[in-house]
């Protein structure tokens, strides 16, 4: 339909070659269908005209690389990644204070526990801060409030008394305030990507991304300072019993300062726009009855086929990351200090502090060469075969019981993970940035759902399949009384990296064929995408119509021998077809020529 009909070997002529007509359904109601193929659905049409929409979508061009809303990015995300990042750091005090009737390792697995609560919150705190930055207050307001949120909590858990003094009210109350945590930091770090990159221009968003990327390394770099600080000044016994609590009374002096920052900022003017359009269909809803009443903007996201798939694919590619950014400088320092004990905590965060260096440093490199590329997505094809590789390497070098062996384990990890995280955040914006009042809702979802499922779960994961390793390598008791493992086998001591290498495969699936970014139409993706599916298409329809003459043929073979098995019973006598079917004579008789339909019939046949 909507094209002439070209000559074709096996159609009449000026017959198409292709038949005509739908090839699946039976045509009618309001199916289209592409380049003479199969009808689509309607989730199918709807899906190809928002893809269409997300290609032609006009740029922005309100890039003015501001300086103070970059700052307010950057100093909300020392700020709040700081505030999380210590609880990891000091996971095994906290679970001395607050489990202490659990053994060590029961100790570590539920303070990881309460860690992971923090996680769960964080996708209902970017469905709420996805609101308020979308629809209700803007992006800076957004991130000024949630500052507010986590200083709270995070100087009630240094005031918090231990188990041994308010019972199971101390754990109780700590899985609340960090689930007040969560629901902050569930919108703050997309806040700051959003806000940054909105105001960048286009030939600068990926490094003004890597440096909100660095920024929230580093806030871990800031915690892991601090913590080894706390560990070098005071003694064991005095962190365990009260100096682990100087971290999290230090937001007192931070936080001021760092809202000062936020509300200097400027808002976003897609955001400006996007009220603007707001109220104007606000008038125009009241104005008409009929007219369909607002709805949130989560609704607005998970209600369109092509959001939802790019949600899905976003997550999908975001999940190597979220567990790789956790294993490297939370889980790495535990395990090779209380897991394996081929560390002191503090040679363990000496080490750590080394890597985040390094890794901020990368992060900028990765962020800068992503805009020079003619595809955002590039470097991050270069750098998650890496961590798909590097994953088990690092596990593997842990093994070599060597301190350069630690820091060559964690910075080849770095480099690779560095080159996918480079251009990130820009990426994450660039996604949802032909809908201005989506983008917040968008980035915020996408990345604390990845965060929850993939970074939250991590610790326990790692730690489970830590001991599970252990399990695998007991070898028994020594006439000490000390476990023994067999040197000979390495893979077990590798899952915890397996784990993350295959979280890495997932994500190359997802960035592959799931994902669509505005790129693909400068770089021709877009067009070797469609050629690749009308080719498709056209093998379709060749199957299909192969399928339909063997079908024709096998019909008509079986007619006519029906026809010839029924005529030939027909001109049997009744005798005969008595003896062909319950006697021993069955085999004999004349065989008889075939009678026609509506032939006449001799009285035997008659009376049969």
């Amino acid at each position: 339909r909507g094209r002439p009909p070209r000559p074709g070997p096996k159609g009449a002529k000026g017959e198409p070659p292709w038949p005509r007509g739908p090839l699946r359904g039976g045509g009618g109601g309001n199916t289209e269908t592409t380049d003479n193929s199969y009808p689509l659905t309607e989730e199918e049409r709807q899906l190809r005209e928002e893809e269409e929409t997300f290609y032609s979508a006009p740029t922005n061009k309100h890039g003015d690389d501001d300086a103070w809303g970059l700052l307010s990015g950057v100093a909300g995300n020392v700020y709040e990644w700081y505030d999380f990042a210590v609880y990891g750091l000091l996971a095994s005090e906290i679970g001395a204070a607050f489990f202490p009737q659990s053994s060590k390792e029961l100790q570590l697995i539920n303070s990881f526990g309460v860690y992971l609560a923090a996680f769960v919150m964080r996708p209902l705190g970017a469905v709420v801060f996805g609101e308020l930055g979308d629809r209700l207050v803007g992006r800076k307001n957004a991130l000024a409030f949630s500052i507010v949120l986590i200083t709270v909590p995070s100087v009630l858990m240094g005031c918090l008394p231990p188990y041994d003094v308010w019972g199971v009210a101390s754990p109780i109350l700590l899985i609340f305030l960090r689930m007040c945590q969560g629901l902050s930091v569930g919108g703050q770090l997309a806040g700051s990507y959003v806000l940054s990159i909105e105001q960048s221009s286009s030939s600068n968003r990926g490094f003004r991304g890597s440096i909100c990327d660095a920024s929230s390394v580093g806030g871990f770099l800031l915690a892991s300072f601090v913590t080894t600080c706390v560990r070098s000044i005071y003694t064991e016994e005095q962190v365990d019993e009260w100096a682990w609590r100087v971290p999290f009374l230090l937001s007192l002096v931070l936080a001021p300062v760092l809202y000062y920052i936020v509300t200097k900022s400027k808002e976003s003017k897609f955001w400006s726009e996007s009220k603007d359009q707001k109220e104007t269909e606000d008038i125009v809803r009241e104005s008409d009855p009929g007219c369909e009443s607002k709805r949130p903007a989560v609704l607005d996201l998970v209600s369109s086929p092509f959001r939802r798939r790019q949600l899905a694919g976003m997550i999908g590619v975001l999940s190597p990351l979220s567990s790789s950014y956790y294993t490297l400088f939370l889980f790495s320092p535990v395990y090779l200090s209380d897991l394996r004990g081929y560390l002191s905590e503090t040679q363990a965060g000496v080490i750590n502090v080394f890597v985040l260096v390094c890794y901020i440093f990368l992060v900028l490199v990765g962020g800068k060469l992503s805009d020079s590329l003619p595809h955002r997505m590039d470097l991050m094809r270069i750098g998650l075969p890496g961590v798909i590789v590097a994953a088990p390497v690092m596990y593997g070098m842990y093994e070599s019981e060597s301190v350069v062996g630690y820091v060559l384990g964690q910075l080849q990890y770095a480099v690779c993970l560095a080159l996918m995280q480079g251009g990130m955040a820009a990426w994450k914006v660039e996604l949802w940035m032909a809908d201005p009042t989506l983008s917040y809702t968008g980035v915020a979802i996408g990345h604390n759902v990845a965060s929850c499922l993939f970074g939250g779960t991590l610790p326990l994961i790692s730690t489970y399949l830590s001991f599970r390793g252990d399990n695998i390598l007991d070898a028994g008791e020594d006439a000490y009384g000390e476990t023994q493992y067999d040197p000979s086998i390495l893979w077990p001591r590798l899952l915890p990296g397996l784990y993350m290498s295959g979280l890495g495969c997932i994500a190359l699936l997802c960035l592959s064929f799931v994902i669509r970014h505005p790129h693909d139409i400068r770089t021709g993706e877009k067009k070797m995408r469609d050629a690749t599916e009308k080719r498709m298409r056209k093998k379709t329809r060749k199957l299909t119509r192969s399928l339909k003459e063997g079908h024709a043929a096998l019909e008509g073979y079986l007619t006519s021998a029906s026809h010839s098995f029924l005529g030939s019973d027909l001109n049997q006598s009744p005798s005969k077809q008595m003896g062909s079917f319950g006697g021993p004579d069955h085999r004999q008789g004349s065989p008889s020529s075939y009678v026609p339909p509506g032939s006449s019939m001799g009285g035997d046949a008659a009376a049969c």
